[in-house]
C-alpha cells in the first residue's frame, strides 16, 4: 500500500521507511516557531528543563506579531521576554519595522520549504503546507521540548483527499474555496486528519491563494493541510529557500480516509456567518446585513494578491461613511510593494486606515476592537464569540473582494454591486 505526502514526510523525519495512520512517532523537526503570546510560556518551560541552549539557533524563529507594536505595558513585557531570549540564544528574530505576520513572513523569507517538518506554537502554522511541507501547531510546552531537543512526537494522521475541478468564477479565490470546504466538512469534520488539496483548479491557483487555503485547514479541525509541489511552488521558493529541500508526492495507491470532489464553477464568493467558520453561505444568499467595520489583512489574506483585489474594487470609490475600513499588509515587504504599486494611495484616498504589519484585530488584540453590537466583515480566519472584541459583537468571514465591496456599500455586498 502506498503512502500520502504527509505520511512520507513524517516517515522520513522519524527515520522510518513507512508509517501508518494512528502510529505514534518521534520525529526531528526542521523549524520551531513561536510568537509574543506563545513564546514566553515556551521560554519558561525551556528554562525548567535546565538546558542552556536551543538545539539549533538557525532552526528556531521568534516573531512578535500579535499585540505589536506593543499595545500596552503587559504586551511590552511579553515582547521583552521574547527579545531577550532571542538575543541570548542567537535565534532568528524579527522585530517591529523588520517583521511581519509570522505566517506571511516565514515563506517570504525562505525559512520554510517543500518536505519540511515545521511546528509552531500557533494553530495557523499549517499555512506552510502550501509549499508541500508538513506544518502543524503545537502547545508551548511541546515547543519548549522541541527547542531543546530538535524533536517532537506526533500521531500520524489519516488523510482526506480534496479534489477541485472546473473554472473559478470571477472574484472567487482560495479564501472562498476553503470557506466552502469548511462549510461542507464542518469545523470538526477533519479532526486530527491531513487535508490534501489537489485537482486542476488547485493547479491554477496562485501561491497566495494556496497559503490562504492551507492556513484555514485547522478551521476544519485538521492536523495539517498540504498541497502538491508544482512549478508554481518551485518558482516561489526559487531564490528564497537557500538550503536543500525534498519534494514528496502521494503514491497512486495511497490510503485515504475519504475523498471529496468540488466543482469550483459552482462556488460563489463565500461569507461565513457568526460564530463558526462552517456557517457559510454564498454571497447571493447573504441578505441585507449592515456592518460597522471591515478588516482586510491577517495571516490568511494579508498578501499582495489580497491587496491588489481590494484596490481594484476600492479605486476611485469611497468607504461608506458609517464604516471603518482597516487594511493590514502581511509583511514590511508586502507593505513596501503596495506603496510602489500605488495601492496604499488607493486605500487612503478611499478612506481606509492602513496599519503596519500586525495580527492586531484578528484575535481582538488591538487596531480594530469591536464594541457591543457591532458587526465586522473580516478576511481573517475565525469568527468565534468575542474573537474580535465584545462577546456581543459579530464577525463575518469573507475574501478581500467581498470585504472591499462591503466597505463601500456599508453592508455585506458582492463585488459586482460596486463595479
Amino acid at each position: 500500500m502506498g503512502l500520502t505526502m504527509t505520511e512520507k514526510i513524517l516517515a522520513f523525519h522519524a527515520g522510518l521507511k513507512e508509517v501508518e495512520p494512528g502510529q505514534l512517532i518521534n520525529a526531528r523537526i526542521d523549524l520551531a516557531l513561536a510568537n509574543d503570546i506563545t513564546a514566553p510560556l515556551a521560554i519558561k518551560e525551556f528554562r525548567r528543563l535546565g538546558v542552556s541552549y536551543v538545539f539549533d539557533p538557525q532552526r528556531v524563529v521568534l516573531v512578535p506579531d500579535h499585540f505589536t507594536p506593543n499595545k500596552d505595558i503587559k504586551s511590552a513585557e511579553q515582547v521583552k521576554i521574547v527579545r531577550e531570549f532571542a538575543r541570548e540564544q542567537k535565534v532568528i528574530y524579527y522585530e517591529v519595522g523588520r517583521m511581519g505576520i509570522e505566517h506571511c513572513l516565514l515563506p517570504e523569507e525562505g525559512l520554510v520549504g517543500p518536505g519540511d517538518l515545521i511546528i509552531g506554537a500557533d494553530s495557523h502554522t499549517c499555512t506552510y503546507g502550501a509549499l508541500g511541507a508538513f506544518a502543524t501547531g503545537v502547545g508551548s510546552t511541546d515547543l519548549a521540548a522541541a527547542m531543546a531537543t530538535g524533536e517532537c512526537w506526533f500521531k500520524v494522521p489519516e488523510t482526506i483527499l480534496l479534489r477541485y475541478y472546473g473554472t473559478l468564477r470571477p472574484w472567487v479565490g482560495g479564501k472562498d474555496l476553503i470557506l466552502y470546504t469548511i462549510g461542507d466538512l464542518g469545523v470538526d469534520g477533519a479532526r486530527y486528519k491531513a487535508l490534501e488539496f489537489t485537482g486542476e483548479a488547485i493547479a491554477e491557483l496562485s501561491m497566495d491563494s494556496r497559503f490562504s487555503m492551507a492556513n484555514m485547514a485547522i478551521e476544519a479541525g485538521a492536523k495539517n493541510g498540504i498541497f502538491p509541489v508544482d512549478e508554481k511552488t518551485l518558482e516561489y521558493i526559487r531564490g528564497r529557500v537557500k538550503r536543500s529541500y525534498q519534494v514528496y508526492t502521494s503514491d497512486p495507491d495511497a490510503r485515504y480516509a475519504e475523498i471529496r470532489e468540488y466543482d469550483v464553477s459552482r462556488i460563489e464568493p463565500q461569507v461565513a456567518f457568526p460564530h463558526l467558520p462552517e456557517n457559510t453561505r454564498p454571497i447571493s444568499q447573504v441578505g441585507d446585513i449592515k456592518i460597522d467595520q471591515v478588516v482586510i489583512g491577517s495571516c490568511t489574506n494579508g498578501r499582495m494578491e489580497d491587496l491588489r483585489v481590494a484596490a481594484k474594487i476600492l479605486r476611485g470609490k469611497k468607504v461608506h461613511p458609517e464604516v471603518r475600513l482597516i487594511i493590514i499588509p502581511g509583511t514590511q515587504r508586502i507593505y513596501a510593494q503596495a506603496i510602489e504599486e500605488g495601492l496604499i494611495s488607493v486605500f487612503i484616498e478611499a478612506g481606509a486606515a492602513v496599519s503596519t504589519p500586525t495580527c492586531g484585530p484578528c484575535l481582538g488584540g488591538h487596531m480594530g476592537i469591536l464594541a457591543r453590537g457591532e458587526r465586522a466583515v473580516a478576511t481573517t480566519n475565525r469568527n468565534f464569540v468575542g474573537r474580535m472584541g465584545h462577546p456581543e459583537s459579530e464577525v463575518y468571514l469573507a475574501g478581500p473582494a467581498v470585504a472591499a465591496a462591503s466597505a463601500i456599500k456599508g453592508r455585506i455586498a458582492a463585488p459586482e454591486e460596486v463595479l
